[in-house]
């Protein structure tokens, strides 16, 4: 069976327009704060390594040499970078 399409002419409902409300863009007092940032660059090749490092430097956005990534400064991410600390360095700290 086919569903039936409601008609164009059909009135708007209250419950409808309260279903789209429209979002506010975040107010000064809600604006969230910067947060900490690291930049990574790859200083070494990803060849001849474990697939495990390759998978890391994949998900830190990193696969060719010289590449630089802006990250967010947090514990796991800060973990796959002591895994690659072979591989990559750290630019600057942000924040």
């Amino acid at each position: 069976m086919m569903a039936k399409k409601p008609a164009a002419d059909a009135p708007v409902t209250e419950a409808a327009v309260t279903k789209t409300a429209v979002t506010k863009a975040p107010s000064a007092k809600t604006a969230v704060p910067a947060r900490k940032t690291i930049i990574v660059q790859q200083v070494a090749s990803a060849a001849r390594r474990p697939a495990v490092q390759t998978a890391t430097l994949k998900g830190l956005g990193l696969n060719k040499m010289r590449r630089t990534r802006e990250l967010e400064d947090t514990p796991s991410v800060r973990g796959m970078v002591n895994a690659v600390a072979h591989l990559v360095r750290i630019v600057e700290e942000r924040g």
